[in-house]
């Protein structure tokens, strides 16, 4: 007897044992969606699901294996809501940027989803519309294949972490931001790390306080040029 294929996508959407089922794939993840958009990813349960939709968490094994499953359901699911539909310019540098700035607003949707453990290859058939999508803004870049695929992961990499500071700046106190800001500019005026104290007194003064979206597409564009100029070795 062959093993049960390891990915939720090359299984069938029911299991052929078992009483007949009552709900679908596309049920259960929405409503581990809204849990997690509501309470957090760990609100998100097989036990917490089942009882939502009126079920014993035993029944859900008749749809997922185990809550890799579900994670990779409910990242699918939201990965569709970026629009893809955006014409291409030809510019692979501003194509991937204004991917990026959608993305990113997707992941102030959903703030679990930075917190999805990573996996290079967390890709369903949203994500690998998302791929593809990406991968045809950077056909212009004379680069190889694989270094296009590790642009990508780059950019999904800086997207998720300026999304995960950006929540967690409306979630801490301004308190602790400004005395370490305070600790910061101290160990800098002692002298013992001179180009921390060289990069500091060229930006104070020099730049109004920065928007969080000017800045994550500035820092984006920066990181996309270089990434998509540079040649392999």
């Amino acid at each position: 007897m062959a093993p049960e294929p390891l990915i939720v996508w090359t299984r069938p959407e029911r299991g052929a044992r078992g009483p007949a089922a009552l709900h679908s794939r596309a049920e259960l993840t929405a409503v581990a969606v809204e849990l997690a958009d509501d309470k957090g990813l760990p609100a998100a349960s097989m036990r917490q699901v089942a009882k939502e939709l009126g079920t014993g968490q035993a029944s859900l094994y008749r749809y997922i294996s185990g809550r890799d499953d579900l994670l990779d359901l409910m990242t699918d699911m939201v990965t569709g809501e970026i629009d893809l539909d955006v014409p291409l310019g030809g510019d692979p540098v501003e194509d991937l940027a204004a991917l990026a700035a959608r993305t990113k607003a997707v992941h102030l949707k959903h703030p679990w989803l930075p917190d999805i453990p990573p996996e290079p290859l967390r890709l369903g058939p949203r994500g690998l519309d998302y791929l593809e999508y990406a991968l045809r803004a950077l056909a212009p870049a004379r680069l190889p294949g694989g270094t296009k695929m590790e642009v990508v992961a780059l950019m999904n990499a800086l997207i998720a972490q300026f999304a995960r500071v950006e929540l967690q700046r409306g979630r801490t106190a301004t308190d602790r931001q400004t005395a370490q800001a305070a600790y910061l500019g101290q160990a800098a005026a002692q002298g013992d790390h001179p180009h921390v104290a060289a990069a500091m007194a060229e930006h104070v003064g020099t730049e109004p306080a920065q928007d969080p979206r000017e800045l994550f597409d500035r820092t984006m564009r920066r990181a996309l040029a270089a990434l998509v100029s540079s040649s392999p070795r």
